[in-house]
């Protein structure tokens, strides 16, 4: 009976001191996080033909660069998210990420372990005993043990609730980078591939030209053996003939380069990737723009730059955490014997329970130092954030900007285009007349190439901005998509070796 009451006080014991634990838990330390207020504009300057409205109505949330409606760039953007080695690390980050997270979910749990041990040994027959009793002779004698030992940290103050929500945070935030590091990506591909385009543009008017002032120069060639045009004009003719075949090369060598950064985009070597050379004929679609308000829900970056605050909210308690004890409780149980036989009687049975409390008296200002570090790196998030915000609004403010200028611009230089062939038309006539040197005609030849060029520069402009806007908007992407990102303990993992 004597036996029985006292396991009956020890499991009392165990059960009061573990609850006793529990309750202490209840308490964390530090602040809790909330999100700091940035500046938002009331609204973007905005003229005709664009308005303000939601991204996430006219741009597709995944495959934004849809828009443009160019199968050609669909299938390039599909190779790069299948094989862009940026994006692939990017996705190793965030694996790292979500495997940290877990790691700091498994402190919820008790830690259990075993170490099973067997030995022999043969004790002296003249070993000291340090009474005077004589030992008979040595002793062979076996030892056959079995404990279990489990431990667990009570959470007292909060540190480890911290800590698993700085992972959390971190998480997301890793999420967030993702995501931005594939608008990044995609956004860079579909501006090289305008770009190239608009070469590509470029370099078919030069050979158009090119040949055209091969004509030119058969005529006056014509002309000049006819003795009716001058040396002069042969030479000039050849000089501006020579001088748009320069300007073609030396364009090649640029659509290279630009081809050379799409195949590394998409996955490819560059020496084994070749596209096809086709003009530039894509308008910029209506890309519609939010409210400046809207845009930190919108770009991943934003995400990203808040989740991170959250982290550096959540260290200002683990650093305040160290200010308190610590709370380890522990336990043993097994079996231990002489013999293997009896190993697992009632007789071998051994248990221990127990607890420590560990805390800091004198740490040289350590602690205080800690928590001025995490206040100070919290700041420097909160700076962080804010700088995003507002360069973001920029980014924004530019696109719009630039597409409206762009626009008028496209406009304006249409009509050029169109004088510059009329004045063509004209040196043309009054040359052959005899109304005018060569000269004129050269400089008119100029002039349209000059002006041709120029009209597809700025029509790979306003696609290559159409796209860098889409991309300052985030891309159709939206922030709530982070709250679903989370690493939970399941029961697989846990059990999981």
């Amino acid at each position: 009976m004597a036996s029985g009451g006292r396991r009956a006080k020890d499991k009392l014991f165990l059960a009061a001191f573990l609850l006793a634990g529990y309750g202490l838990a209840s308490c964390t330390v530090g602040p809790n996080y909330k999100k700091p207020a940035a500046p938002v504009p009331a609204k973007w300057e905005v003229r005709e033909p664009f308005r303000e409205a939601t991204p996430k109505d006219t741009v597709p949330k995944a495959a934004w660069w849809t828009v443009f409606h160019d199968e050609e760039l669909n299938g390039l953007e599909n190779d790069l998210l299948a094989s862009n080695q940026t994006l692939k690390v990017a996705v190793a980050h965030y694996q790292q990420a979500r495997a940290a997270a877990a790691v700091q979910n498994a402190t919820l749990f008790p830690t259990l372990g075993v170490a099973p041990s067997a030995s022999r040994q043969r004790y002296s027959g003249d070993r000291a005993t340090g009474t005077p009793i004589q030992l008979s002779g040595p002793v062979t004698q076996s030892s056959w043990t079995i404990p279990f030992t489990v431990s667990y940290e009570v959470d007292l103050f909060g540190q480890r609730r911290r800590t698993i929500e700085a992972a959390q945070a971190s998480l997301q935030a890793s999420e967030a980078d993702f995501e931005n590091v594939r608008l990044v990506l995609t956004a860079e591909l579909a501006a090289d591939y305008y770009s190239m385009r608009q070469l590509d543009t470029q370099i078919t008017l030069l050979k158009r030209t090119v040949e055209t002032l091969e004509k030119g120069l058969d005529l006056v060639n014509s002309r000049h053996q006819g003795g009716v045009a001058s040396g002069l004009d042969v030479a000039q003719e050849e000089t501006l003939l020579n001088s748009t075949r320069t300007e073609a090369t030396l364009l090649r060598q640029q659509r290279k380069q630009f081809e050379d950064a799409i195949a590394t985009l998409t996955g490819r070597a560059a020496p084994d990737f070749h596209l096809p050379s086709q003009e530039l004929s894509a308008e910029p679609p209506n890309v519609e723009v939010s409210l400046p308000s809207d845009l930190l829900e919108r770009r991943p970056d934003i995400a990203e730059a808040e989740r991170e605050m959250a982290v550096a909210n959540a260290q200002i308690g683990l650093a305040k955490a160290a200010y308190y004890p610590s709370l380890l409780l522990y336990g043993q149980g097994g079996w231990n014997s002489a013999k293997v036989s009896q190993l697992f009687n009632a007789e071998s049975g051994v248990w221990a329970i127990g607890a420590n409390v560990a805390e800091s008296i004198f740490t040289g200002g350590a602690r205080r130092a800690q928590v001025q570090f995490s206040q100070a790196n919290y700041d420097a998030t909160v700076a962080s954030y804010r700088g995003t915000v507002l360069g973001a609004f920029q980014e924004v403010q530019d696109d719009i900007t630039g597409l409206e200028v762009l626009h008028k611009a496209q406009q304006s230089q249409a009509d050029a285009v169109a004088a510059a062939r009329r004045q063509l038309d004209i040196a043309n006539s009054r040359y052959v007349g005899g109304l005018v040197n060569y000269l004129d005609v050269v400089s008119a030849q100029q002039n349209l190439l000059s002006n041709e060029q120029e009209a597809a520069i700025i029509q790979g402009q306003r696609l290559v901005t159409s796209v860098l806007l889409v991309k300052a908007l985030g891309g159709g992407w939206d922030a709530a998509s982070l709250a679903a990102v989370q690493e939970k303990a399941r029961l697989k993992d846990i059990v999981a070796p």
